[in-house]
C-alpha cells in the first residue's frame, strides 16, 4: 500500500485527483491540501509515501515546496503548463501530468510509482533479511533466530512460537505485538494469533493461509491490508 497527500488550490482539480487515487487500490489517500503551506505543518508530522503536487500555486509554488523538503516523499507533479516539465525532473519527480488529466494517465502514472517502490523495497529488503537475526530468551537460554527462517509465529497466550523453516518451533516468553515491533516489513499479522512471513507464502486458500497441512486464518480486522498484498503481487 502507497499512502499519499494531494495539494492544489483549485477546488475541482483536488477532487479530480483524490477521486482517480479512490479507484486505484493500492493507493491510501491520506489527506489533501488546499496549500502548500497546509501540507508542510501536516509533514513535519506525518509520513507519506508520495504526494500529487499542482506547481502553480499562490505564496509557496509546488517546486518551491518540494525543493523546501528535507527527505521529500515521492512527487507526481500535476499542472497545466507542459514547460515546467524538465524543472520537475529536476528534483527528481517521479512523474508529471499534464491537466486536464485523465484516469488512463493518472493510472500510468501511478503504476510507473508502484513499480519503482516495488524495486526499490524489493532491493533494500534482500540487503537487509539475510543479515537480520533476532534472540530470544527459551527454556533457559538464549537463541538466535534468522529472521529469513521464519515461517509463522502463533501466540499463545503469554508465550510466542516461533516456527522455522529448518528447526523445530521454538516457544519464547513474549507478546505478539512485542515481535511485531521487532520484525521487518515483510512480516504481516494476519490474526490475533498469527504474524506470517510474506516471503514465504507459497498457498492461499479461501483466505487461509496454507503452511504444509497448517491452515492459518485471516481474520476480518487484518483482511484489507492481507488483500492488498495480494492484490499488488498479483500476475494478470
Amino acid at each position: 500500500m502507497i499512502t499519499c497527500i494531494s495539494i492544489d488550490d483549485e477546488p475541482l482539480a483536488l477532487k479530480q485527483i483524490n477521486s482517480y487515487i479512490a479507484k486505484v487500490p493500492y493507493l491510501k489517500h491520506q489527506e489533501s491540501f488546499s496549500s502548500a503551506i497546509k501540507a508542510l505543518d501536516y509533514l513535519n508530522k506525518n509520513q507519506v509515501d508520495l504526494m500529487f503536487v499542482d506547481i502553480n500555486m499562490p505564496d509557496l509554488s509546488g517546486m518551491e515546496f518540494v525543493r523546501s523538503l528535507n527527505n521529500p516523499p515521492k512527487v507526481i507533479f500535476t499542472t497545466a503548463y507542459r514547460e515546467y516539465a524538465v524543472e520537475g525532473f529536476e528534483v527528481d519527480a517521479a512523474d508529471y501530468l499534464v491537466k486536464p488529466i485523465s484516469f488512463a494517465a493518472f493510472l500510468k502514472s501511478a503504476d510507473k510509482c508502484k513499480e519503482r517502490f516495488f524495486n526499490e523495497n524489493k532491493n533494500e529488503d534482500s540487503s537487509k533479511v539475510d543479515d537480520q537475526f533476532l534472540f530470544v530468551k527459551s527454556e533457559y537460554k538464549i537463541v538466535r533466530i534468522d529472521l529469513n527462517e521464519i515461517t509463522y509465529i502463533e501466540g499463545m497466550r503469554d508465550y510466542v512460537r516461533i516456527h522455522l523453516s529448518t528447526q523445530k518451533p521454538i516457544m519464547a516468553l513474549l507478546s505478539m505485538s512485542k515481535v511485531m515491533q521487532q520484525l521487518p516489513e515483510n512480516y504481516m499479522r494476519v490474526h490475533r494469533s498469527y504474524i506470517v512471513n510474506l516471503n514465504k507464502i507459497n498457498t492461499i486458500e479461501r483466505m487461509r493461509i496454507v503452511f504444509d497441512k497448517v491452515y492459518i486464518p485471516v481474520s476480518d480486522q487484518y483482511k484489507d491490508d492481507f488483500q492488498d498484498f495480494v492484490n499488488n503481487n498479483f500476475l494478470k
